[in-house]
């Protein structure tokens, strides 16, 4: 049995990247900071009888990946972007593979739209994740990484909750697109090509929803499936950047948000090879890309108390 480290276990794309891999025959170590903190759709009793196996590591600290990685014995590794690196996880990637991984799965971004080289640093998201792809290219070689392009997440609807709840959304640039990509669509991928690598030999796999979707239509039907009148009212920029700041998000991101919303036609609303990103879902799972009122249904309560 071969054996995969999986960073970031108690994030929903992470998790199901795991189980996946167990599912495929791995033996799969958790790499956490917290060890103790609990890994969405795995109960204790799952994990203890799937053979999983927790580990300490925090990706802003190369050390800790480096020790894991040895006491893992792993080839393989799932990894995201740290956003607190200050190298562009340079020295992180540079530890893992000193230590013995071989081949890497790296979640990163549809706003790279081509090569990434060619983002440039005003275009801040697709440029973090670009420069990971770089340090790969150079650290493990072309041949040794894959690059998942999810498109926009669906989960990052769920921070309308409250206004959903409450049956009123502020909400800045309505007309905002996703495609919806769902966490369990990315971690199944992640998860097959993490022990079986690529199909077709792909290097850079986008994957998306089956369908792009205003976020302002999106919060209305969240809205009907959970059984309530969601009236929108727009806010401008000053709320908008508030509103970002109160969920978590750093304020350079924020601003780049802010600001790219509002556009109808930049790199986060232009999906590369869209009609291969949906295609692959089912490539890798055998599966239709998930479906955004299937996945509300499925997961109603995340979005009522």
């Amino acid at each position: 049995m071969s054996s995969v480290i999986v960073f970031g276990p108690t994030g929903g794309v992470a998790s199901v990247a795991a189980l996946t891999a167990r599912e495929h025959g791995a033996k799969v170590f958790l790499a956490m900071r917290d060890t103790q903190k609990q890994i969405p759709g795995l109960s204790i009793k799952e994990e203890q009888e799937g053979g999983f196996e927790r580990i300490q590591a925090d990706l802003t600290n190369p050390d800790s990946v480096a020790a894991a990685v040895k006491a893992s014995g792993a080839k393989r590794a799932f990894t995201y972007v740290s956003f607190g690196s200050a190298d562009h996880m340079r020295a992180t990637l540079t530890a893992m593979k000193s230590a013995g991984v071989e081949f890497v799965v790296f979640l990163s971004s549809y706003t790279i739209a081509g090569e990434p080289q060619d983002v440039t640093p005003a275009e801040l998201i697709p440029y973090i994740h670009a420069q990971v792809e770089l340090s790969l290219d150079e650290i493990f070689g072309p041949e040794n990484y894959v690059a998942l392009r999810p498109g926009g997440f669906v989960t990052n609807l769920l921070r309308f909750k409250e206004g959903i709840e409450a049956g009123e959304v502020k909400i800045w640039a309505p007309g905002f697109e996703f495609d919806c990509i769902t966490p369990g669509d990315m971690g199944r991928v992640g998860g097959t090509i993490l022990v079986q690598g690529p199909k077709n030999d792909q290097k850079k796999v986008y994957l998306y929803g089956p369908r792009v979707i205003a976020q302002g239509d999106a919060i209305v039907a969240i809205g009907k499936i959970i059984g309530k009148d969601v009236k929108l009212t727009i806010i401008d920029e000053e709320e908008a950047l508030d509103q970002y700041l109160a969920h978590g998000m750093p304020k350079p991101l924020a601003e780049y948000m802010v600001q790219k919303s509002a556009s109808t036609s930049n790199e986060l609303t232009d999906r590369a090879c869209y009609k291969t990103g949906v295609e692959n879902v089912e490539l890798y799972t055998g599966k239709p890309s998930t479906k955004f009122e299937d996945w509300v249904e499925a997961n109603r309560g995340l979005f009522s108390s």
